[in-house]
């Protein structure tokens, strides 16, 4: 793909027609492709980056077809700190700026402990908040929160700051190992955003 004497857009090329072939394999069992199962050999680096606002570029040019990014972002693997497009037979290096996808989009049922949050993604993926799908807070450097949503085998969408705001707005204190902390419940789960006594001294 992206080997020595290959032009980056036949790499390009080759890379989509496998992802979709891996697709359509996988279609009929209306499932992602199992990248986890799949250890090709690796093909080098591919001049892809996912921004941090979830936009996707190839050699520098925003990809401005969601269909093509919607189909690799079902072949997208991460390996320790570095990400992946893995089809059965290739497997080339993005870069990501901070995390791969962006939760745009939120619907709650329900309301205190029977509250249910479902997240929907910049490639239009629906995410079920719950123990398996994680909410976790990181500090931002305005002193705010990030939250960060668990999508996948450790593929994370970061949470827009609308939606932040909303999750704020539906939050609570409880006590978390004898700490009393701020939050927010889905799928009943509790998922602590901060010390409650510096939510209530920010506020």
């Amino acid at each position: 793909m992206a080997n020595q004497g290959q032009s980056a857009d036949r790499g390009l090329e080759g890379l989509t027609a496998a992802a979709k072939s891996a697709a359509n394999v996988e279609g009929a069992k209306k499932g992602l492709p199992p990248v986890h199962l799949w250890n090709p050999p690796f093909c080098g680096d591919l001049d892809i980056r996912i921004a941090s606002d979830g936009t996707w570029f190839y050699l520098g040019t925003p990809i401005g077809r969601p269909a093509l990014v919607r189909l690799f972002s079902t072949v997208l693997k991460r390996e320790g700190d570095k990400y992946f497009l893995v089809t059965p037979v290739e497997k080339v290096g993005i870069r990501v700026d901070d995390a791969p996808f962006m939760a745009v989009e939120m619907q709650k049922d329900g309301e205190g402990r029977h509250r249910v949050l479902r997240f929907r993604t910049n490639v239009d993926d629906w995410v079920t908040c719950d123990a398996e799908h994680r909410l976790r807070f990181e500090q931002a450097k305005d002193g705010g929160l990030t939250p960060y949503l668990h999508v996948r085998a450790d593929l994370w969408a970061k949470v827009t700051r609308a939606l932040y705001y909303d999750l704020v707005d539906m939050g609570e204190e409880r006590m978390v190992d004898g700490q009393s902390m701020f939050g927010v419940e889905s799928s009943g789960e509790f998922f602590a955003m901060a010390d409650a006594e510096q939510v209530r001294a920010a506020r």
